[in-house]
C-alpha cells in the first residue's frame, strides 16, 4: 500500500513540473506609486506684539525747590509788618513736630529788626514754586474783606433781610472718621427717616418758613448777600449802638458759585464788569432779578455773633487766628498747608504795579480753589472794599516750608 501511494505522488509531481514547463507564468500585479500628498507647511500663529501700557504724562511737581535770591522783591519786603501775622500762625503750628523747631526759634527773633527776621526765614525754610497740576506757575489772585452793615435784633422798619444762626438739624459729618484717605472733607446734610440727605440750597432756604433761626436783622439784602461771600463782617445795631462782629459759623454743603460768572455767562456783564461795584450796579437796574441771581449761588452760609473788643483786630480765618490785613491770604488747603508763610508776586489791585510780599495763608474760602490760588484780605473798611472788589490779578506763589 505504501509503495503504490508513493509512486502516485512521484507521477502527479512529474505531470506538474510538465506543465509548469510549457505555460508563461502571469505577471505579478505591480502596486501603483504611492503617492504622498505634499507637506503641509505649518505656519506659526501670529505673535502678538507686547502689550505696552501708554505712557501717562507726568503731572508737575505741585512744589519746586527754590531759593531766597529767586523771590522777586525778596529784598525789598519790609518783614516787619509779616512778623505779627507769622507769630500767629506759628502759635497753631508748633504742635507740629515739622514746625516746632522753626516756631520756637522765633521766640528768639527781635520783632523790630528787619535784617534779624529776614536772616531767620533763609536760615529756618526752603521756599517752593507752587505749581497747577499742568505745569502752569501762575493763577488768579482775589481779593475780600470785612463788610460794615447797619442791623438790629429784632425784626422793623428797615431791617427785613435776616442773618441766619447754624440750623438744628444741619448735620456735619467728618468724613474721615470712616475713610482716612479723606482727611479735610466734610459732608453736610439733614436727616429724614434713617437717611442722611442733602441739605437745603439757597433757594429752598428762602423759601422755607425758618422763624426762630434768625441771628440778626439788617436793611440790606445785597450787603448781606455779600457778607456771606467775604465769610464775616460787622453789623452795627441801630437799638443799641453797638458794634458786633458775625463770623462764619457753618455752610449749607452746596457748593459756592460766582454770581458774577453767571452774569458773564447770561450774556448781562463782561468779564472786566463782573466786579462787586458793577454787580451791584446790574441788581440797581434789574431788581426784579434780583432773588434770580443770588439763586444762582447755591452755597449758603450761617453767622455766629462775636464781641468786639479790640476794632482794630480782624476777624479769625480758617486757621482759627485774627487775620492780618495785607498780609493773610485765603489758600486751597488741598494743596497748600494751612497757616504757612507764602511768598506772594502779584500787582496791585485793579493795576500793573508789582505787589511783592510775605503772607500767611491762614484762611480758606468756597471759591479758592486750585495750587496757584489766592485770596488776599485787604482788611477792614470802604478802601477795603474797593481795592478787594477790583483785585483780579495774576500771580505766583512760594509756599516756605521748614528745613528737615
Amino acid at each position: 500500500m505504501s509503495s503504490t501511494r508513493s509512486s502516485l505522488l512521484v507521477s502527479a509531481g512529474a505531470v506538474a513540473l510538465a506543465l509548469a514547463a510549457c505555460t508563461t507564468p502571469e505577471p505579478r500585479p505591480v502596486a501603483p506609486p504611492v503617492v504622498m500628498p505634499p507637506p503641509v507647511m505649518q505656519i506659526p500663529p501670529p505673535v502678538e506684539p507686547p502689550v505696552v501700557p501708554p505712557v501717562k504724562a507726568e503731572p508737575a511737581p505741585l512744589m519746586t525747590p527754590s531759593t531766597f535770591g529767586a523771590l522777586p522783591g525778596w529784598e525789598r519786603d519790609d518783614l516787619r509788618q509779616a512778623w505779627p501775622a507769622f507769630m500767629t500762625s506759628c502759635g497753631v503750628l508748633v504742635r507740629k513736630p515739622e514746625w516746632k523747631t522753626a516756631c520756637v526759634a522765633a521766640r528768639t527773633v527781635d520783632a523790630n529788626d528787619g535784617a534779624a527776621i529776614r536772616s531767620y526765614f533763609e536760615a529756618y525754610f526752603v521756599p517752593n514754586q507752587v505749581r497747577a497740576q499742568d505745569g502752569a506757575d501762575t493763577g488768579l489772585i482775589t481779593g475780600y474783606y470785612e463788610p460794615l452793615l447797619r442791623g438790629a435784633r429784632k425784626r422793623g422798619g428797615a431791617f427785613q433781610t435776616p442773618l441766619y444762626r447754624v440750623p438744628d438739624d444741619l448735620l456735619t459729618i467728618d468724613l474721615a472718621s470712616v475713610y482716612p484717605e479723606l482727611k479735610g472733607k466734610r459732608l453736610r446734610g439733614r436727616l429724614v427717616g434713617k437717611k442722611v440727605i442733602p441739605y437745603d440750597s439757597r433757594a429752598d432756604i428762602e423759601r422755607a418758613n425758618v422763624a426762630g433761626k434768625e441771628l440778626l436783622w439788617v436793611d440790606d439784602p445785597v450787603e448781606a448777600f455779600f457778607l456771606e461771600v467775604q465769610g464775616s463782617g460787622r453789623v452795627k445795631l441801630a437799638d443799641s449802638g453797638e458794634t458786633v462782629r458775625v463770623a462764619y459759623a457753618d455752610q449749607n454743603g452746596h457748593p459756592y458759585k460766582a454770581i458774577g460768572r453767571w452774569l458773564i455767562e447770561q450774556g448781562e456783564l463782561t468779564s472786566a464788569e463782573a466786579t462787586a461795584r458793577g454787580i451791584k450796579a446790574w441788581i440797581a437796574a434789574h431788581p426784579e432779578r434780583r432773588q434770580e441771581l443770588f439763586n444762582a449761588n447755591p452755597s449758603f452760609i450761617f453767622f455766629r455773633e462775636e464781641r468786639l473788643p479790640d476794632p482794630s483786630v480782624g476777624p479769625k480765618g480758617a486757621l482759627g487766628v485774627a487775620l492780618t490785613p495785607a498780609r493773610s491770604v485765603a489758600i486751597d488747603p488741598a494743596y497748600l498747608p494751612l497757616g504757612a508763610p507764602i511768598y506772594l508776586a502779584t500787582t496791585e489791585s485793579g493795576s500793573d504795579v508789582p505787589m511783592q510780599r510775605l503772607v500767611m495763608g491762614q484762611d480758606t474760602g468756597g471759591a479758592i480753589r486750585g495750587a496757584v490760588r489766592a485770596d488776599f484780605f485787604f482788611g477792614f473798611g470802604y478802601e477795603a472794599m474797593e481795592n478787594a472788589g477790583r483785585m483780579k490779578q495774576r500771580g505766583q506763589l512760594w509756599v516756605l516750608l521748614p528745613k528737615p
